[in-house]
């Protein structure tokens, strides 16, 4: 009976021990900021803040209300993972009213290590992608928990539960409405909730895509081949880019007046070759330098590249690729809401007319006669005046003979 006892005290001891190190960690004081601050008071829904960034996503909480349900920030951990240090926040004491932040970096593996939801769904396209019947997205997600550091059957402490999460669309357009011409690189912002960091689309002149394309004030020559990338940076490899549709305008805006397309799915200009799309984090294409008609009576016809592009999880991009045996699995719907987008085109590309030295010449063929030139009611006229001239000198002459015999001879 004894031993029982002692066993049972040595059990509450270690309890005792286990939990001493989650007292000292509690603050029974209200720090000085938060005597004053509005947010000293009891924990809600509201006190969360989310940024869906493109490299992270960023967390913010109040720490006054979590003073006030008697816990502090050492407290508060992802996901109910206490014995992971990487998993707790970091007090902002600096800012008015002061939080307790979180930055959960964009990767699978990263997202994974505090135990926080990574799932992929598929939707229904809308809005620009009503055409597509099919649209992925991302949604993170998790919860800031507290740890209770009571000892003992009951405590007096609520308990304090955040929900967060950010949905991210893994297609979205690629045009410049908003931020202008860059043809380099466009970071997109951080609070649209867009998955990809940066988007850039480059011009190269050769087909190994190494040799950037300059091109000239004075244009291209028509026909010129131009090499086409666009390129997703900062991206989990999870996902690669895959190009829907890339068309001209004349303006560098992605507008449907005055454009041209490039291809649409499986429809291609006969000059357009595609070579890599939805394969990697890059796609690649070619077209051949063209002018557009309402330019002819300028020097240089200047246009613009758009593409409307998305992403696709590695594992289904084959299936999302149009299919281009004779079927396509694009089918229209209608419009409803937008999804969210971010803005970039290529630089202008320009292109000369046709130098006169290189424009077409048409003559006679070897061994025409002079007369082919002309046309024939001229040539009738030339015939007729030597059939004329050649009728009057044999009369003449006929004539001359005829007078000279009958002149009389004189005895």
């Amino acid at each position: 009976m004894k031993t029982c006892r002692s066993t049972s005290r040595t059990m509450r001891l270690l309890i005792l021990v286990s939990h001493l190190g989650l007292i000292l960690r509690t603050d029974a004081q209200i720090p000085d900021a938060c005597v004053t601050s509005e947010t000293n008071k009891p924990p809600e829904n509201s006190d969360i803040t989310v940024v869906c960034g493109t490299k992270y996503m960023d967390l913010s909480i109040y720490l006054c209300p979590m003073y006030q349900a008697l816990y502090n920030e050492s407290l508060m951990v992802l996901n109910n993972q206490e014995n992971k240090p990487h998993c707790y926040g970091t007090a902002d004491w600096s800012v008015t009213p002061p939080v307790l932040r979180y930055r959960l970096p964009i990767n699978e593996s990263s997202l994974s290590e505090c135990s926080n939801g990574f799932q992929i769904t598929n939707q229904i396209g809308s809005g620009e992608f009503s055409d597509f019947s099919s649209i992925q997205f991302v949604n993170i997600s998790g919860t800031v928990t507290s740890v209770d550091p009571s000892v003992g059957v009951i405590t007096y402490r609520q308990q304090i539960f955040y929900k967060f999460s950010c949905k991210y669309p893994m297609q979205y357009l690629v045009n410049n409405t908003q931020l202008g011409v860059s043809g380099v690189s466009l970071a997109i912002k951080d609070n649209n909730g867009s998955f990809v960091s940066t988007l850039s689309m480059q011009l190269y002149k050769d087909k190994q895509y190494t040799d950037i394309l300059s091109v000239p004030e004075t244009g291209l020559n028509l026909k010129t081949k131009i090499y086409v990338g666009v390129k997703a940076t900062n991206l989990t490899e999870r996902f690669n880019v895959l190009l829907d549709r890339c068309y001209a305008t004349t303006t560098p805006y992605p507008t449907q007046k005055h454009s041209y397309d490039l291809f649409v799915g499986c429809t291609r200009d006969a000059q357009t070759k595609v070579e890599v799309n939805g394969e990697s984090q890059t796609a690649h294409f070619s077209f051949e330098a063209f002018r557009f008609v309402q330019h002819k009576n300028l020097t240089v016809s200047t246009f613009y590249l758009h593409c409307v592009t998305r992403l696709c999880e590695v594992s289904t991009c084959e299936t999302l690729r149009p299919n281009c045996d004779g079927r396509s699995n694009r089918r229209r719907r209608e419009v409803s809401e937008e999804p969210s987008n971010a803005t970039i085109t290529s630089p202008a590309i320009f292109v000369a007319k046709q130098k006169t030295d290189e424009a077409q010449t048409f003559s006679a063929p070897p061994g025409s006669s002079p007369e082919s030139n002309y046309s024939s009611p001229v040539v009738a006229i030339i015939v007729c005046i030597v059939i004329i001239a050649i009728f009057i000198a044999i009369l003449t002459v006929f004539f001359g003979l005829y007078i000279k015999r009958r002149k009389p001879i004189i005895a």
